[in-house]
């Protein structure tokens, strides 16, 4: 499954030309594989609640997470709606269909022409968020699975300058539990954003009242076990064709091993293998290290 906003703001820097991409690539591979599955280009955890945890009904469990989020929207009005983060633009494209006006403010340059095709109607600007600033005012400031790449305070203190009167803040996004000390207490974990609490705590720091509050960890984090399953699937397969390569032919094993050694190494290769073959990516580690909200803020 792709993950969402993981890489927008590496992509986002100036790079050297003549390196390759690779997040890039894994970028455009990542999507071309959602869009082949599901015939969207999604890049959020889907809602499981009364789905058996398939790839099959990942579409389902997707389209889910995007009608409860839009179900926090004021009803019977069209909206001037900022799409932070906005992903490869499948939420833009829903929301335009529904009526409303959206402007998407995406680092990437790649997820940025994704936008651009998905959401035609919608206006791009392709920069960091803190970056960003317009004189106009919007109703909806939405983070749909990009707050956590932003730093909190600066977040909050932008998009409430940004609203227009009785306007809203709509997060929905991972935060990191009270449970989660660090890396390197707790190694690789699923999940991330800010700690729950710092953010409870400049919340109530701020001019901002939370209109409604729900945490979903428990609807959505079967999502890390359908992700994980993938990715054992292809270690399946990785580690067939070794077998088989090792029995028939050790000599291209041999020399196989070694080229993809210099581009694979030391940690790289370990973490790679622990994601091909492990099981401590789980909805249960999850749920132990994560919190996943839905919450509404508005300004007095």
């Amino acid at each position: 499954m792709a993950r969402r906003l993981d890489y927008e703001r590496a992509m986002s820097q100036k790079s050297d030309t003549s390196k390759l991409d690779t997040r890039a690539i894994g970028l455009d591979v990542g999507l071309s594989f959602i869009r082949w599955l599901t015939g969207a280009e999604n890049l959020h955890y889907g809602l499981w609640t009364g789905l058996e945890v398939t790839a099959a009904n990942l579409r389902a469990a997707q389209d889910a997470y995007t009608t409860k989020l839009f179900a926090l929207l004021p009803e019977g009005k069209i909206l001037r709606i900022l799409d932070i983060g906005g992903g490869a633009g499948e939420t833009a494209r829903k929301l335009l269909a529904l009526g409303h006006a959206v402007e998407i403010v995406v680092p990437s340059p790649f997820l940025a022409e994704r936008c651009r095709k998905n959401a035609r109607q919608a206006k791009i600007h392709e920069m960091m968020f803190e970056d960003f600033d317009s004189a106009d005012r919007f109703d909806i400031c939405l983070f749909s699975e990009s707050f956590q790449y932003i730093p909190m305070r600066a977040a909050l203190e932008k998009s409430r300058r940004l609203l227009a009167a009785d306007g809203a803040i709509l997060i929905s996004d991972c935060f990191r539990s009270d449970a989660y000390s660090g890396r390197s207490d707790h190694g690789a974990q699923p999940g991330g954003g800010h700690p729950v609490s710092q953010f409870s705590n400049i919340v109530e720091e701020m001019p901002l009242t939370i209109v409604s509050e729900e945490d979903i960890t428990l609807a959505v984090a079967p999502s890390i076990d359908l992700e994980q399953q993938f990715f054992n699937v292809i270690g399946h397969g990785v580690a067939r064709i070794d077998d088989e390569m090792s029995a028939k032919k050790p000599a291209a094993r041999w020399a196989l091993a070694r080229f993809l050694g210099l581009f694979v190494r030391g940690n790289r290769k370990a973490a790679l293998m622990q994601r091909l073959t492990g099981q401590t990516r789980s909805a249960a580690a999850f749920e132990h290290y994560n919190r996943y909200l839905m919450v509404l803020l508005r300004a007095p």
